[in-house]
């Protein structure tokens, strides 16, 4: 069986993360979308939300699994999964610049490839940063995010501030 690993933090995950997903299982037998925290970044949405908003996403789609990544080298996770590719979706090249070290080190440490897939034109402006700063202004993101993001997209802090003020 052919299986990639889609990472990301996915906080949240938007039509631009689809659509290299859904290319990404017309290559491989099984994607695993390995939804990660970056405990250096606040997140709007909890990691059980951001794995519920993928899971509801990509229900109805077959081979694809969504699951937490859990602490450690995603190389290392890769290998562990049998995964023999990462999948990473591309913007711009600055993207590519980014992604390319870490591309190399993961190939270096357990073999595991990166196959970088282009993002769709339209798709090139869009990051979970900037929806979330749309929305925060006021600004309709409907067009840009699954119904299960939009469902649950509300005013207000990230998650961690809004634990901390308790």
């Amino acid at each position: 069986m052919r299986r990639a690993v889609c990472p990301g933090s996915f906080d949240p995950i938007h039509n631009g993360h689809l659509e290299v997903i859904a290319r990404a299982a017309g290559l491989f037998d099984e994607v695993i979308v390995a939804v990660s925290t970056n405990y250096a970044k606040k997140y709007r949405f909890s990691l059980d939300e951001r794995i519920d908003m993928a899971r509801e996403t990509f229900a109805s789609l077959s081979g694809i699994v969504v699951e937490p990544v859990g602490e450690g080298l995603l190389a290392e996770y890769c290998r562990q999964r049998g995964a023999s590719a990462i999948v990473k979706g591309l913007r711009s090249s600055s993207d590519f610049d980014y992604e390319l070290p870490m591309a190399t080190m993961n190939r270096q440490l357990t073999g595991v490839e990166t196959v970088f897939l282009p993002a769709e034109g339209h798709y090139l402006h869009l990051s979970s940063t900037l929806i979330k700063e749309v929305f925060s202004l006021g600004g309709d993101v409907s067009e840009f995010v699954p119904r299960s993001v939009l469902k649950r997209l509300a005013p207000g802090e990230p998650v961690q501030n809004r634990a901390r003020k308790v």
